[in-house]
């Protein structure tokens, strides 16, 4: 689709055993691939099949268990593992692992190392979420690219991402793994996570296979709780929450991972519905479905399965090839198709859609770590290349949501007194799911700032609270005192890392601890405040947001988070992330998001009486009947898609090439953008349309199309978008994708809640 995105200059990265994919056509290779795989088949025992199977967690192994575990590798019962890492247990692990299954056991099949490589190996970009604020695909491939790179280097050839969950709860802890509420967006950039990890030949030994997890509809776990119940109704599971499946699929992502939630009460680990009629059926899939992390046993407590057996029973005849974790496949399988509940065939197709991928990846010209020595891996891991690849990431995630009087960027003049719990957080700063990140190669923020000052400034520090869920008061005395001294006051603050991810879930989302506090002892001053947020979520920012003159959400930002924030607090680069989500004015009116329906009595900004306005005794429908709610009205504190620069745009002369867009055709919609500010900087243009009536009630915008567009100050440029039928298409009552002839709006838009607009008609 023209307009649909502009690719950032992709960033120099390491190209350390990148691979010329064979000339032969793909065709041939799928051929003689799956000629491979047979014969394996014919050779392998029943035992060897299962052992394919069976996913070992090394982290839960330890010194006692490693004769057990290296004589079952020699028997063929294991496929592979997971979190396997250097360690006195085993030192050189992945290596040794996979010598004794290459060269003691019956047939050879490697091992495939698994990890949750989700936003780095050791060089720690922006956690997923952040790196969705930058709307910029060809930053999340090098990001991905860097991180296969790293991780391969040790011997790993599978990750557990992208996290292509549509999430519209803020709650929820692993929204923070997520790329934001969007189908679109979170599609587009999926497939750029895909293409990152996998390259374009996934026998490149630099390559690792992706895992799009989790199926499916995970992030509307009820009330944000994760593990929970999710109810999704069918129409809106295929046009909301399956779409960046599908695309991940149809770029050829290798495996999917199973939800740990229930949909519509059943879990999606026992669901044939899922991973029968949808992945396998519909889609065509090829690759192998794995469960999450003890997903298959769950099935006990979900109540849905009587006991292991039970639970090895459903989760095989729902179609999961691979057992993370437990056992019940090894445990069970032989005596389930002796019982006729599991037969040989469809053993064999599990098995087949695992060695595929084994062999797709070709592990067995390349079963080693690609660092032959520890001096060669030290070339790779965190190299300069990668380090700059994360900082230039980090840079373009801040999203600036408030700047009043032009505070920020922050002049080199300036006394600055920074302060706050994250203002000094090395490891904090790192975010969610970091296996292998460490503290101590993060570079922080205080040096970044004195470094980029030298003698032109000063920059004081009082952390005022010694952790972000800190409530003692203690520290207030010297970060007042610093705040006096200052010309502005710059506040870190937010959420520690462990506040977010898998199972870290959050009821109350505002700033923990003192912090808000702070933040109003800091404003009391009288000195201008500039906050900067590191968290894994939008927070609910009550009195703060009045109170400060600047905030930047700055998310998890990573190992180069000090001199990322650094360059743009100082202006040498221009804000230009953008909201992936909508944010809440607060918990109580979640969930929120941009593409709802409009209710039979569609709020707007003067149909109702805000709760502080509403006089005493008066009639039960003076205040108005709209849908909303009374103290935090019916917006979003900020609109998906928000975010400001140090510049300014303007949108105009909007333009549709024609007003009738033909069944067979498509139309071009365009409108001018000019830099009418004094700051070069990037905007992101967004398409949005409405269908005004339709057989089912239908959103009140939709993404379709956004570019990236960078422009000096006073230049201009013509933004432009082709829509056709086909992206109009959505699910009937009837579940049959459909294309409705009839009325449409459109808009060129820097939000999901402005922009310059326009109509057609579709015949």
């Amino acid at each position: 689709m023209a307009g649909l995105l502009s690719l950032a200059a992709t960033l120099p990265l390491q190209a350390a055993n990148e691979t010329v994919a064979a000339a032969e056509p793909q065709h041939q290779q799928q051929d003689g691939i799956e000629a491979r795989l047979q014969n394996l088949l014919a050779q392998m025992s029943t035992q060897e099949k299962i052992g394919q199977l069976a996913l070992r967690d090394w982290g839960t192994f330890g010194a006692s268990d490693m004769k057990a575990i290296k004589q079952a590798i020699r028997e063929g019962r294991v496929g592979g593992f997971l979190n396997v890492s250097f360690s006195a247990v085993d030192d050189e692990a992945f290596a040794e692992l996979q010598r004794i299954a290459v060269e003691e056991s019956p047939l050879g099949i490697p091992l495939l190392f698994g990890q949750d490589v989700i936003h780095g190996y050791e060089t720690i970009f922006p956690i997923p979420l952040g790196q969705a604020a930058s709307w910029n695909p060809e930053l999340i491939k090098n990001g991905a690219r860097v991180a296969a790179q790293e991780a391969s280097a040790d011997g790993i050839r599978w990750t557990f991402a992208p996290m292509i969950d549509i999430s519209r709860d803020p709650r929820w802890g692993r929204i923070a793994e997520t790329l934001g509420e969007d189908p679109l967006l979170t599609s587009v950039l999926g497939v750029a996570m895909v293409e990152g990890f996998q390259t374009a030949n996934l026998a490149d030994p630099s390559s690792l296979a992706a895992c799009g997890k989790h199926f499916a509809g995970y992030g509307a776990a009820e009330g944000g709780r994760d593990y929970n119940s999710a109810y999704i109704p069918e129409r809106l599971l295929r046009d909301i929450y399956l779409p960046p499946f599908k695309a991940g699929i149809d770029a050829g992502m290798q495996s999917i991972m199973s939800t740990y939630s229930t949909l519509n009460d059943v879990p999606g680990t026992g669901s044939p519905f899922l991973f029968k009629q949808i992945l396998r059926d519909e889609w065509g899939f090829d690759g192998f479905v794995v469960s999450d992390w003890n997903a298959v046993m769950e099935m006990v407590p979900h109540g849905f399965a009587r006991d292991a057996k039970h639970a090895a029973t459903l989760a095989a005849n729902a179609g999961i090839d691979m057992e993370m974790h437990t056992d019940t496949y090894e445990q069970f399988f032989p005596q389930l198709m002796d019982e006729g509940k599991f037969s040989e065939t469809q053993l064999d197709t599990a098995v087949a859609n695992i060695l595929r991928v084994k062999l797709r990846l070709d592990l067995w010209s390349t079963p080693y770590p690609r660092a032959k020595s520890k001096a060669e891996r030290k070339q790779i891991i965190r190299n300069d290349q990668f380090l700059s690849a994360a900082k230039e990431a980090a840079k373009e995630t801040f999203v600036l949501l408030k700047n009043d009087k032009q505070l920020l960027p922050l002049k080199k003049g300036q006394t600055v007194a920074v302060i706050g719990p994250l203002a000094e957080a090395a490891h904090e700063q790192l975010g969610t799911w970091i296996y292998n990140g460490d503290k101590k190669y993060s570079h922080t923020l205080l040096p970044a700032l004195r470094e980029m000052v030298g003698d032109e400034g000063e920059i004081l520090y009082a952390a005022g609270l010694d952790y972000s869920r800190d409530t003692r008061t203690r520290g207030f005395k010297s970060a007042l005192k610093a705040a006096r001294k200052a010309d502005v006051i710059l506040f870190v603050g937010g959420e520690e890392a462990i506040l977010s991810g898998e199972g870290h879930s959050r009821g109350d989302i505002r700033l923990p601890g003192a912090q808000a506090d702070l933040v109003a002892a800091l404003a009391e001053t009288g000195r201008p405040l500039a906050m900067v947020l590191l968290a894994g979520r939008p927070l609910q920012l009550d009195d703060t947001l009045e109170q400060a003159d600047a905030v930047m959400m700055a998310w998890h930002p990573g190992t180069m988070a000090g001199p990322a924030l650094a360059d743009v607090l100082y202006g040498e680069t221009s804000p230009s992330g953008r909201l992936p989500l909508s944010w809440p004015v607060g918990a109580g009116q979640i969930p929120i998001y941009y593409n709802h329906l409009a209710t039979g009595r569609p709020p707007t900004d003067d149909n109702y009486t805000r709760i502080e306005k509403i006089g005493r005794e008066v009639f039960q429908h003076q205040p108005g009947n709209s849908s909303n709610l009374l103290d935090y009205g019916h917006k979003p504190l900020f609109p998906f898609g928000y975010g400001l620069t140090y510049s300014a745009f303007e949108y105009k002369d909007l333009a549709l090439s024609d007003t009738t867009l033909n069944a067979d055709g498509q139309i071009t919609v365009s409108a001018t953008l000019t830099n009418t500010g004094k700051t070069t900087a990037t905007e992101t243009a967004q398409l949005y349309v409405r269908d005004l009536v339709g057989s089912v009630s239908r959103p009140v915008r939709e993404l379709k199309g956004f570019e990236r567009i960078t422009l000096n100050p006073g230049e201009s440029r013509l933004v432009q978008f082709t829509l056709s039928p086909d992206q109009l298409a959505f699910h009937n009552a009837d579940m049959r994708q459909v294309v409705e002839p009839g009325e449409f709006r459109v808009w060129i838009a820097p939000n999901a809640e402005s922009g310059l607009e326009g109509g057609f008609t579709l015949k």
